[in-house]
């Protein structure tokens, strides 16, 4: 299972929205992606980044698979969002929930690696009195 990440290495205004509104926009897409890729790499989770500035074919793909009840009301989805294989898995704002929650490996579709916290977590919780 491969992890893909869409993301925008730059940020041009494909609407016309004032220079400063974009600008801020812009910083705090780049700032999310990178705390989602820097979290991929610090728990080496292996995963491809998909550029959707660079290369049409991945804007396409992106757009058309974000699942309509995930799209914004307006406009386009925004960077980063998170495939597993072909399988939307979420935004930004769904990753940084399970991570706050200790359930990335789940939110990303993938088993925790034995020995991990992750696993720790999960086998602390399924031995708890009342759950599952």
């Amino acid at each position: 299972m491969v992890i893909r990440v869409y993301i925008a290495s730059s940020s041009g205004s494909t609407a016309q929205i004032q220079e400063e509104t974009t600008f801020r926009i812009s910083i705090q897409i780049k700032k999310k992606q990178q705390d989602v890729l820097g979290f991929l790499e610090a728990n080496k989770i292996g995963f491809e980044e998909k550029d959707i500035a660079a290369n049409e074919e991945n804007r396409k793909w992106m757009r058309e698979n974000v699942p309509e009840n995930s799209r914004p009301a307006t406009g386009y989805p925004l960077p980063p969002q998170i495939f597993n294989e072909s399988q939307y898995r979420g935004d930004y704002d769904a990753f940084f929930e399970a991570r706050e929650n200790n359930a990335v490996y789940a939110f990303l579709g993938l088993t925790a690696p034995p020995g991990s916290k992750y696993q720790r977590l999960i086998l602390e919780y399924s031995a708890a009195p009342g759950s599952f």
